[in-house]
């Protein structure tokens, strides 16, 4: 079993005498990343659906997950995995949570952000999961007779030791809320709301929510040159307070802390030429959006990855500077030179416990008789063109090292789809979510790649390149 890095890249380079004889395309063929088997878990959740983001890792390493349902009368389900013993934990209903239990509302349907753990509490907000669909876009869902309509998302904190929800505050206007972050040290959350795409920040210690109004144009609801995609990260300074987020034309916005100002960074933005081209009004992707954004506290940087095109990128707030590193795309998508078969690029990226190792959740190309399946040609919400493999992804911060460890199957073989969700565990291995079927049912759950299957595949590399 081998892995691909970049160092593989060099022209000319064949790796066995079989190789050599057969040509190039077997020289392709050689340098193709191993497969990882995935181990699935079954959170007793047969009407889980899609979750993206959604995940978080406390210090003492259990993983947190909400699965997210379609259902007029559930609301998403939040659960605790013990990687010591494998043990999943029922944590709670997100609208009982909120208090909305009984009330015949649109339920609280999903979280679309990850966790945040500050004095012994994780803090999360929820979100809508059910949609109209109108002119092929989804849109705040129009209630079933007897239903109120939607009551706005909340900010949600759940105690570790107790087992607890605190409901903290609701989204003004019916908004759900799709993004957010939270700075620990001065106390307060920031978010953007769906589908204004609202800019708000939220003080726990004066329990005051403020609205600086939509950051993005009429935001998701709205039609033609006024339809603007909501960024899904919201990237904190913790040395000044600073969040920034983006634009899909591609305007950093900072606010600043110090003077509670929401503005455009000057000398800098994300409209880069190796992300593509994009007209930030047509639906089906983010634009020059950050899709995921991570603080780096060694080098006071932050790392992020642009989702349409893969690229890892590093900025320095104090310049400002954004600087291009390295397409983290799967070994096959760099050869075949397209972008993957998600629409807007993938949410799974993030920093591991060593503080120096980026892990991304990526797809892949699927071949057929070496023909690569080609889906739709464009779609109008984010959603998957076609079929995928999802490959792991690591970058070495130290070396710039790029490794694919390659495409992970479930242990039945079946392919993971709809993978938008990462966390880390203490021990390197690497959970997620994602659609699995069991039994001719199709559900999401929690799946993990142990750390021992993603470690062997970097030893195998090691020891095949010894002099």
């Amino acid at each position: 079993m081998k892995t691909s890095t970049r160092r593989l890249h060099r022209p000319g380079l064949f790796h066995n005498k079989a190789a050599r004889k057969a040509g190039p395309y077997a020289q392709l063929e050689s340098i193709s990343p191993p497969r990882l088997v995935a181990q699935t878990y079954d959170s007793q959740f047969s009407l889980s659906h899609d979750t993206y983001n959604g995940m978080g890792v406390d210090r003492d390493g259990k993983i947190y997950y909400v699965l997210c349902c379609e259902s007029w009368d559930l609301g998403g389900q939040m659960y605790c995995f013990d990687p010591a013993t494998r043990h999943i934990k029922h944590l709670g209903d997100l609208s009982e949570a909120c208090g909305e239990k009984g009330r015949k509302a649109v339920p609280q349907s999903k979280s679309h952000v990850n966790f945040v753990e500050h004095a012994g509490k994780l803090y999360f907000a929820t979100h809508v999961g059910i949609y109209t669909r109108i002119d092929g876009i989804d849109r705040m869902p129009v209630p079933r007779d007897g239903y109120a309509p939607y009551l706005g998302g909340h900010l949600l904190a759940y105690e570790i030791a107790s087992e607890r929800f605190e409901d903290l505050a609701t989204a003004p206007d019916g908004e759900g809320i799709i993004t957010m972050n939270m700075d620990p040290l001065r106390a307060r959350i920031y978010g953007l709301t769906w589908p204004k795409g609202c800019f708000f920040h939220f003080d726990l210690k004066t329990r005051e929510w403020k609205d600086f109004g939509p950051a993005a144009g009429g935001g998701e609801e709205a039609g033609g040159r006024d339809h603007f995609i909501i960024c899904r990260s919201i990237a904190i300074d913790p040395r000044d307070g600073s969040a920034y987020l983006t634009r899909s034309t591609g305007e950093i916005l900072r606010y600043h802390y110090d003077c509670d100002r929401l503005e455009t960074v000057e000398g800098e933005d994300l409209r880069k030429d190796y992300f593509g081209f994009y007209d930030p009004h047509l639906y089906g992707h983010m634009g020059y959006h950050w899709r995921q954004t991570a603080w780096h506290a060694e080098e006071e940087v932050f790392y992020g990855i642009h989702g349409n095109s893969g690229y890892l990128f590093r900025f320095d707030p104090r310049q400002p500077r954004v600087d291009l590193l390295e397409r983290l795309t799967s070994e096959p998508s760099r050869r075949c030179g397209m972008f993957d078969q998600f629409s807007y690029g993938y949410l799974g990226f993030a920093l591991g416990p060593d503080g120096q190792t980026f892990y991304y959740l990526t797809g892949g190309p699927v071949y057929l008789n070496g023909k690569r399946v080609v889906g739709k040609s464009s779609i109008q919400n984010g959603d998957a063109r076609g079929l995928e493999n999802c490959h792991l992804i690591t970058y070495h911060l130290p070396t710039k090292t790029y490794r694919d460890h390659g495409a992970f199957f479930y242990e039945s073989g079946e392919r993971p789809t709809y993978v938008n969700s990462i966390a880390v565990g203490r021990d390197g291995a690497v959970y997620s979510l994602g659609r699995m079927t069991v039994d001719g049912e199709t559900r999401t759950d929690l799946f993990g790649i142990p750390a021992a299957s993603i470690h062997a595949t970097e030893c195998s590399f090691s020891s095949q390149n010894k002099p």
